[in-house]
């Protein structure tokens, strides 16, 4: 595993859980809004796995699970492999993905190694390649990884980081009929700090309350809905 990254204790990434992050490197979108473009080309651990094997073990009776992030996780062909050792240390483990891997999703569900998934929908289909900076998204990719978590195979929820004048309110309601049935579909404030594309660095945040007028068209489609902060 190329690791670029560990968060010693969350307290918001994995729910109801004290949890520690660990970041991959390597991501094959390229979103121009992304808050961790250190991680999407990289190609030189920055942390070896020596380091957070040893981490971990200290942890075993402090913290109760493990997120692992990126980048995009599920590019590591050794994944199973890594979060089998995660999982024989007693930990729980959440995924967080973009969906472009159902294989590696399937597998791993199968397997019974994530407890958890956030799956983060970018944009409405029609402006995938847009928002992830692609010449052709591979929509039909993800859309079976929505499929595969809307059936009920692990605990999950989808998310979208929403930006003004990148999406408009009738888009997160399409979002939300895109994925509709959905246990929990979160949307999360932008934070114009470090982006991929420096253009994206002066973009602003939705206002809570354009969010929250949302709400009723929204809870039509999805069985529950979070504003994130």
């Amino acid at each position: 595993m190329k690791i670029g990254g560990l968060q010693r204790l969350s307290m918001v990434d994995f729910p109801g859980k004290l949890a520690a992050v660990v970041f991959t490197i390597g991501c094959n979108f390229h979103c121009p809004f992304c808050h961790n473009p250190e991680l999407v080309e990289g190609d030189t651990a920055l942390l070896s796995e020596e380091s957070v094997w040893d981490f971990l073990s200290t942890r075993t009776k402090l913290i109760e699970g493990i997120v692992i992030s990126g980048g995009e996780p599920t590019l590591h062909q050794d994944l199973p492999a890594f979060i089998k050792k995660i999982k024989a240390l007693g930990f729980s483990v959440k995924l967080d993905t973009n969906g472009s891997n159902p294989e590696m999703l399937s597998e791993l569900t199968n397997a019974q190694l994530l407890d958890f998934v956030a799956m983060d929908i970018k944009h409405t289909w029609p402006r995938y390649a847009f928002s992830t900076g692609l010449n052709a998204a591979p929509i039909e990719k993800i859309q079976q990884s929505a499929t595969f978590l809307l059936n009920g195979n692990v605990d999950y929820e989808f998310r979208t980081t929403v930006i003004k004048d990148f999406h408009d309110p009738m888009d997160i309601i399409n979002i939300s009929r895109q994925i509709c049935g959905a246990k929990c579909y979160a949307v999360q404030e932008f934070i114009p700090k470090k982006t991929l594309s420096k253009d994206f660095a002066q973009k602003l945040p939705f206002e809570k309350q354009s969010l929250e007028a949302l709400i009723p068209e929204i809870s039509k489609y999805v069985q529950s809905f979070e504003i994130r902060q």
